[in-house]
């Protein structure tokens, strides 16, 4: 599953087609809000939580992440899976601790990088879409990618300000729905949590 949730996140909204950028003005209230809610993240050194994946058939998945800007986090799902996907910058590995392999993804082409940084600024991004309701916002954005257009919908509370969840859409319109919550803001996490083991063996193809 997780290998899943990881090819999501960095080519299947590829072959989503026009994906374009945000066809009108942002209001005041967006625009504010949305700088808000960059330096409000910005300013989290660091995170730990539980995570809820749900997929389009009803399917759960669930397990713990931790992330610390800039460029690290780690999601790890609870077992029996022993798969898990870590970051320290320099890109983003599918750690199977099973068969001790590792593929690795270039750290810049991954969206969720965005939201990692130390520095967020959505409104210097790729926007394609800004939707609000009287609780949450949501912020898509999209970047050009070998493979084409990727988009996430990347969805935060208006009063906390907090991530909430980001949703993928798959062409064939089902979806992907990752949720965070037991949240505990700028704890210390070990640096051992963000160690790729050099020992793993890699491998060309995260889906065999």
């Amino acid at each position: 599953m997780i290998r899943r949730l990881f090819l999501f996140l960095v080519c299947v909204f590829g072959f989503l087609p026009g994906a374009i950028a945000l066809e009108r003005t942002l209001t005041e209230e967006e625009e504010t809000l949305i700088k808000a809610i960059g330096a409000h993240n910005s300013a989290i050194g660091s995170m730990a939580g539980r995570f809820l994946q749900i997929d389009t058939a009803g399917g759960r998945v669930e397990g713990t992440f931790f992330l610390q800007r800039p460029d690290k986090i780690r999601f790890r799902y609870a077992p029996p899976s022993r798969e898990e996907i870590v970051s320290a910058g320099r890109g983003f590995y599918i750690l199977d601790r099973a068969e001790r392999t590792k593929y690795v993804y270039p750290q810049d082409k991954v969206p969720l990088r965005q939201f990692l940084t130390d520095q967020i600024d959505f409104l210097s991004a790729n926007l394609s879409n800004v939707v609000m309701t009287d609780t949450f916002i949501s912020i898509t954005l999209f970047d050009e990618s070998p493979i084409g257009t990727v988009e996430v919908a990347l969805i935060f509370e208006r009063e906390s300000l907090d991530l909430w969840q980001w949703t993928l859409i798959e062409p064939s319109g089902a979806e992907l729905t990752f949720s965070i919550y037991d949240i505990v803001k700028d704890v210390e996490i070990p640096r051992s949590f963000f160690y790729i083991d050099p020992t793993y063996k890699s491998i060309s193809d995260p889906t065999q």
